[in-house]
């Protein structure tokens, strides 16, 4: 009988109709208990789901899903459940509901849901999959490439990750760890949890996600959030291309933060000069690089740091490393002993919910362009990715987003984000038309959703989550002070641990 259902539940996530083809759990069937050591925590609550593999065959394979539960605080006032996914694509999620329960969601906010986070297929405590690659091969974004050879280079390293993946054993497993497969698995965690609708907060490339569940789920989605708004088309070329975009969109916010503070980190006395800096930090490390890093890795740390203001002293205290040819160990994110399963999931997601050109001179094309538009990281992001050579061609068509269903999105999004730059967010919200609305905020950095950075941001997600209260139009939020400082310890360590989770992509 447990398979039967469970053939049903695939069956439908799969068709996706507007109206559920089967009646969800009375109540939930989940048996929760406790996390992993490395996530557990009082409160939280962790369980597996078993899950097909391959939807269009839901008897066949199973692999199993972690999901995570931090109940509502007061179950007289419980209103459902909210659903989060964290980016990447290959992020773990299961801390991430208590993460943000303690960085300053309201009481309201806790009372009203029971926070769900889940490990995506692939990631980590879900069945996990690995490219068995090098520490080398697990830089996300290509190399700098400062000529038409250093493409044709990192060509030849794209290929060596693809086939590493290729030959992994997980390599039955890789064409089917996708957007569209993750979305027909957060259907089956509603199912489970015994749950007609879910509602959900999604960040980065999270955002995505969302958009592909509202899409192929419209009826069984209730207020729905996206936290830093990829682009419609997900993280494709496109996408890769847009973070240098929004590397020179957001680093004159730092520049600004250095020159005040030039007499303590020495980086430059006006934003000009600390511009320069960077240039010249970035063509000395190419020339001799340092403690392991080179100009590229020098680049590409710098972008990661400037996704929150947070982590702004932590870069200049970098930069004023090298400019006096010091180890500089901050600038890059640290192991986090997950890059296996991360970076595995990245690849399979990335190269296979779209197809991506495979002609080196297409690659060259856009490094040059892209040196020349964005100069700081556009040599990188535009350079070859491995899904130039992944060897399994996507297994369906991509998801497209419309504007037919319900109208229960709200998109929220700096101006200034050097991960999901504004142009993407304004493609997605002309896709969901009157399905959406969108909460523009004059702040640099990624993410909305913190409740230190801008309240009138915060309070505009928080207001609908709690209240349904959505703007009837779209609304444009003014730069505030940063209230960092005011944090408490809990706070900030819970922002210390959401910066670093999201500066890994």
């Amino acid at each position: 009988m447990r398979k039967q259902l469970l053939a049903v539940l695939a069956a439908a996530a799969l068709t996706a109709t507007a109206v559920p083809a089967y009646a969800s759990p009375a109540k939930s069937a989940v048996n929760w208990g406790a996390c992993p050591a490395d996530v557990a925590s009082p409160g939280l609550q962790c369980a597996s789901l078993e899950v097909p593999l391959d939807y269009r065959h839901p008897g066949g394979k199973k692999i199993s899903l972690e999901i995570s539960r931090l109940p509502s605080s007061d179950p007289a006032k419980r209103r459902g459940v909210l659903l989060f996914n964290p980016g990447g694509p290959g992020e773990a999620g299961l801390a991430f509901p208590l993460t943000w329960a303690r960085i300053g969601a309201p009481a309201s906010l806790l009372a009203e849901y029971d926070l769900i986070g889940f490990d995506p297929r692939g990631v980590d405590h879900s069945t996990p999959v690995s490219c068995d690659l090098a520490p080398e091969q697990f830089a996300f974004t290509p190399k700098y490439a400062h000529n038409r050879e250093e493409v044709v280079q990192a060509a030849a390293a794209a290929k060596q990750v693809a086939q590493r993946c290729a030959a992994s054993a997980s390599a039955a497993i890789l064409p089917y760890v996708t957007t569209a497969n993750t979305a027909r698995d957060m259907d089956l965690i509603r199912a489970a949890l015994g749950e007609q609708k879910i509602s959900y907060f999604g960040l980065s490339y999270g955002t995505y996600l969302g958009g592909v569940y509202a899409s192929l789920f419209p009826d069984r989605t209730d207020r729905v959030v996206l936290d830093s708004v990829v682009g419609p088309t997900g993280v494709d070329i496109t996408t890769s291309r847009r973070f240098a975009e929004g590397m020179q969109d957001r680093f004159p916010d730092f520049a600004k933060w250095a020159a005040v503070r030039n007499s303590t980190y020495g980086l430059g006395g006006t934003p000009a000069e600390v511009t320069a800096n960077f240039f010249k930090l970035a063509d000395k490390l190419d020339q001799h690089p340092a403690s392991g890093i080179d100009g590229s890795l020098f680049r590409l740390g710098t972008h990661s740091l400037i996704y929150q203001t947070l982590t702004f002293p932590r870069l200049a205290q970098a930069w004023q490393a090298l400019l006096n040819d010091q180890p500089a160990p901050g600038l890059l994110p640290p192991a986090t002993g997950k890059e296996q399963s991360e970076r595995a999931t990245m690849l399979s997601v990335v190269c296979g919910d779209n197809a991506w050109p495979r002609q080196i001179s297409t690659y060259q094309r856009n490094v040059v362009a892209d040196r020349a538009a964005y100069p700081m990281v556009g040599g990188a992001t535009a350079n070859v990715w491995p899904c130039a050579a992944w060897p399994y061609p996507p297994q369906e068509p991509a998801v497209q987003f419309s504007d037919q269903g319900p109208s229960n999105l709200l998109l929220v999004q700096n101006l200034r984000d050097p991960a999901t730059p504004l142009s993407g967010a304004l493609e997605t919200r002309e896709a969901f038309g009157n399905r959406a609305r969108m909460v523009t905020v004059d702040q640099g950095g990624h993410g909305v959703g913190l409740p230190y950075l801008n309240g009138c941001g915060f309070n505009a997600l928080t207001d609908y989550l709690v209240h349904g209260t959505r703007p009837e139009a779209d609304k444009f939020c003014g730069a505030e002070a940063n209230a960092a400082r005011s944090l408490t310890p809990q706070q900030q360590q819970a922002a210390s641990e959401i910066a670093e989770q999201l500066r890994q992509y």
